[in-house]
């Protein structure tokens, strides 16, 4: 089942619950469903060893690091449970079966490429470019704007090339999957940055940065709670003194 169809709680029933992944959704959606499920279990490639086992402040919610494709979830103390309904919270996966790009894109492990800042395809620039979810497609798309209108040079394809696979290199040699090559989010105020200082528009604005190193802290700090509490007035201010200026 995919995170989005329970939307009313009360389909869940009284049974057994996987969430695969550990991302903010499946946590959230995992904490919710947690009040009408019997047994909630969050499955995470990505978590460490001692954070495994039973969810503190829960007695019905467990971390994991794998579950078996049938549902089955064995514990660190090899008893095994299996749910009645598993929940993918996995992201995006892509697939583009419409787009014909002669073998010059392609996807492995979830990896499209290759994209010269996750966006062009060296063989094909500029006629072809991706764009990533928001916040980061409206400094995509004006920088495709750019390069179409001819006001953003790109390099040559063979030094977009060099760029791509100097990346991938960087990213094998930090042990990073393929999976996780368009997951920006450690560096994604950089990148905008460069974008927007690439085709002469305005930065990301420092309070949305801070905006979202405090909700990212917030919700380490409350996690039960953080959608509803958060002291950051003044960055709320100055988000109202920003978007007046459009009115």
């Amino acid at each position: 089942m995919h995170p989005v169809a329970p939307r009313n709680v009360a389909l869940i029933g009284a049974g057994g619950l996987v969430t695969a992944r550990n991302s903010a959704s499946a946590v959230d959606i995992s904490r919710e469903l947690s009040a009408v499920a019997k047994e909630v279990h969050i499955a995470s490639r990505s978590v460490k060893d001692e954070t495994l086992g039973k969810v503190p402040g829960y007695n019905n919610m467990w971390l994991h690091s794998m579950i078996h494709e049938d549902g089955l979830v064995v514990f660190q103390d090899e008893s095994r449970v299996f749910a009645d309904i598993i929940l993918h919270c996995t992201g995006y996966k892509y697939h583009f079966p419409f787009l014909d790009t002669g073998g010059n894109v392609t996807v492995d492990d979830n990896r499209v490429g290759p994209l010269y800042k996750h966006i062009c395809p060296p063989v094909l620039a500029p006629g072809l470019s991706f764009v990533a979810p928001f916040p980061l497609f409206e400094f995509q798309s004006k920088w495709i704007a750019g390069v179409l209108s001819g006001r953003v040079a790109l390099p040559s394809p063979e030094e977009m090339l060099a760029y791509v696979e100097a990346f991938y290199s960087t990213l094998e040699a930090s042990g990073i999957a393929k999976r996780y090559t368009h997951n920006v989010a450690n560096y994604q105020f950089e990148y905008d940055d460069w974008l927007a200082a690439e085709f002469g528009c305005p930065t990301v604005d420092e309070w949305r940065k801070q905006m979202y190193d405090a909700a990212s802290t917030n919700k380490m700090v409350l996690p039960e709670t953080y959608h509803e509490e958060w002291d950051v007035h003044h960055l709320a201010l100055q988000a109202h003194e920003d978007f007046v200026k459009y009115l």
